[in-house]
């Protein structure tokens, strides 16, 4: 599985930004997806992760109700849309993939060993 991630840029606080992460090689359809980002310098931060069918999803604390994750198995792609951005929120984002219909998803996705692809990461930066 390849994994390509998009949509990172320049936005100003406040502002809204939509990350896309399309698979191929194989279909995901039968996989956990996630998101992560990470600082330079700093450990990789679990960001948000969707069940196999989108029907189960969690957060971290920090973006809960500002970020939503989703995902089209239909396109390969998983998506997550950014909101009330904060510049505590620049980072890089990397999406990765885990084999796995486990549902739902709760704590055991926040770990950055539990996946088995990665992209390669779009930068995002939010600027005040």
């Amino acid at each position: 599985v390849q994994l390509q991630a998009s949509g990172g840029g320049l936005v100003q606080v406040g502002g809204s930004l939509t990350l896309s992460c399309a698979a191929s090689g194989r279909t995901v359809s039968g996989y956990v997806m996630g998101w992560f980002r990470q600082a330079p310098g700093k450990e990789r931060e679990f960001v948000a992760a969707i069940s196999w069918n989108g029907g189960s999803t969690y957060y971290a604390g920090s973006v809960k109700g500002r970020f939503t994750i989703s995902r089209d198995n239909a396109k390969n792609t998983v998506y997550l849309q950014m909101n009330s951005l904060k510049p505590e929120d620049t980072d890089v984002y990397y999406c990765a993939a885990k084999e796995s219909y486990r549902s739902p998803i709760t704590s055991w996705a926040r770990g950055p060993y539990e996946y088995d692809y990665w992209g390669q990461g779009t930068l995002v930066t939010v600027s005040s």
